[in-house]
């Protein structure tokens, strides 16, 4: 396959690009800062310097050319203020789906958070709720395209080695921690479900292997 990552620096986006160039896939990670080339092409995939919040739709689909599909693992960080909430987190999630459209690109996966269809908890402050509401207003503009989407909601990430197991379902599973390298893992078996289209689905750490996880979960 051949799988393009927005937001190709997050340490989610190089352990995704690590496990797919592992096994044999090509790889393209949009980044925004040159620096982070080398790092891209140390997880086994090739860069491409791709400004999320400047370029237009048109001159993105260029980049998806060929894709199988396409991953939004792009985030403002929690450093970027609630203005970049918007603009990286909702705002270039939807053109990374435009961009799909007119590349024809189907299968696009969206990493998001759990919790999102809940009023933001007005304790953890502005940026929070920005975080929160951008997250989810992606959400609802994918899922109002015709693409074959997947929302996949983890919970608070941590760099723990991973397990290989997780607990997966509906919207509705307690806050819980997950690691990076097990979220990854499950987009690996999402991209490997054609059946998870269509499907919102939180990821905390559990007791289930990944792969029986997510076919259980898109049942």
């Amino acid at each position: 396959m051949r799988i393009v990552i927005a937001g190709g620096h997050g340490q989610i986006a190089l352990r995704l690009a690590t496990l797919l160039a592992a096994r044999g896939d090509e790889v393209v990670g949009l980044v925004r800062n040159p620096a982070h080339v080398d790092d891209v092409a140390g997880a086994g995939a090739t860069a491409a310097v791709v400004d999320l919040e400047k370029v237009d739709a048109g001159e993105l689909a260029g980049h998806l050319g060929g894709a199988d599909a396409v991953v939004f693992a792009a985030g403002a960080g929690p450093g970027s203020g609630v203005a970049r909430k918007d603009t990286v987190d909702r705002a270039a999630a939807e053109l990374l789906a435009d961009a799909a459209a007119r590349a024809g690109v189907r299968r696009y996966l969206l990493v998001s958070a759990i919790g999102i269809d809940d009023e933001p908890d007005s304790d953890r402050g502005e940026q929070w709720a920005a975080y929160v509401r951008a997250k989810k207003a992606a959400e609802d503009a994918v899922r109002a395209t015709d693409l074959d989407w997947t929302f996949l909601r983890p919970g608070r990430l941590t760099d723990d080695a991973g397990t290989g197991t997780v607990l997966l379902g509906p919207p509705g599973l307690d806050y819980g921690r997950i690691t990076r390298d097990d979220t990854a893992a499950v987009l690996v078996a999402l991209l490997d479900t054609p059946a998870s289209a269509g499907h919102v689905l939180d990821a905390v750490g559990g007791d289930t292997p990944i792969v029986e996880a997510v076919e259980t979960a898109v049942r």
